[in-house]
C-alpha cells in the first residue's frame, strides 16, 4: 500500500524559505514521476513541481520558476521541495502525489493531476506580506 505523508508546512514572512518533505512508503520509484501540487481556497489545483524519476529532471511552471527546487531522496524515501523567495500567492495546501504505473517527460512537463493515483494529506503553507 502506497502512502505518501507530507510535513514541513508552516507561517512565514514574504521573501522567506521553507522545505517540505514527502515520506513514501510502499512505492516503486522507477519509470515513474512525483510531484507537488498546491490548492488555495476557491482556486483550481495547481502542480508546482515534478520529478521525472528515470530521466533525472525536473520540471516547473512560470509561477515558481527560479524559487522552487524538487528532490527526491530515494535512500530515505523522502521527496522534498525547497521554496526560496515565498509570496503571498504561495499560500496554499501542498500536496505530495506519485503516478501509480510510469511517466514520461510529456507527462512530467504537463503537471496535470490526473496523471497522479497516489496522493498525501497536505500541509499547510502561509506566506505573510
Amino acid at each position: 500500500q502506497v502512502q505518501l505523508v507530507e510535513s514541513g508546512g508552516g507561517s512565514v514572512q514574504t521573501g522567506g524559505s521553507l522545505r517540505l518533505s514527502c515520506e513514501v512508503s510502499g512505492y516503486t520509484y522507477s519509470s515513474n514521476c512525483m510531484a507537488w501540487f498546491r490548492q488555495a481556497p476557491g482556486k483550481e489545483r495547481e502542480g508546482v513541481a515534478t520529478f521525472y524519476i528515470s530521466g533525472g529532471t525536473a520540471y516547473y511552471p512560470d509561477s515558481v520558476e527560479g524559487r522552487f527546487t524538487i528532490s527526491l531522496d530515494s535512500a530515505n524515501n523522502t521527496v522534498y521541495l525547497q521554496m526560496n523567495s515565498l509570496k503571498p500567492e504561495d499560500t496554499a495546501m501542498y500536496y505530495c502525489a506519485a503516478t501509480p504505473h510510469g511517466c514520461n517527460r510529456f507527462m512530467a512537463r504537463r503537471l496535470a493531476g490526473t496523471d497522479f493515483r497516489y496522493w498525501g494529506q497536505g500541509t499547510q503553507v502561509t506566506v505573510s506580506s
